[in-house]
């Protein structure tokens, strides 16, 4: 194999946290840890302030990257606050 060639096989991502997620699951989870009403304080769009559901969240944040990439920033935060919590509660 030249060294231009691509490898058939896809190299996995093991550390990238968000592969494998789709949006709908990362928006659920959001919603479900923060709230809708925190969840619009945070990443103030209209889809999560009027109104807000996944439906309207997905079909705004799929048109929308700049939105998207905020939206995976909080649950990488999210996942980190997380973390941190299980690893300082007592065994």
């Amino acid at each position: 194999m030249s060294d231009i060639e691509k490898p058939a096989v896809p190299i996995k991502q093991v550390r990238n946290p968000l592969h494998g997620l789709t949006l709908e699951a990362i928006v659920t989870a959001l919603a479900e840890h923060y709230g809708w009403e925190e969840l619009g304080q945070r990443i103030p769009v209209r889809c999560f302030n009027v109104d807000p559901s996944v439906g309207s969240s997905l079909r705004f944040l799929r048109k929308t990257p700049w939105a998207r990439e905020k939206v995976e920033g909080l649950y990488l935060f999210m996942l980190r606050e997380r973390s941190r919590a299980a690893g300082r509660q007592p065994r």
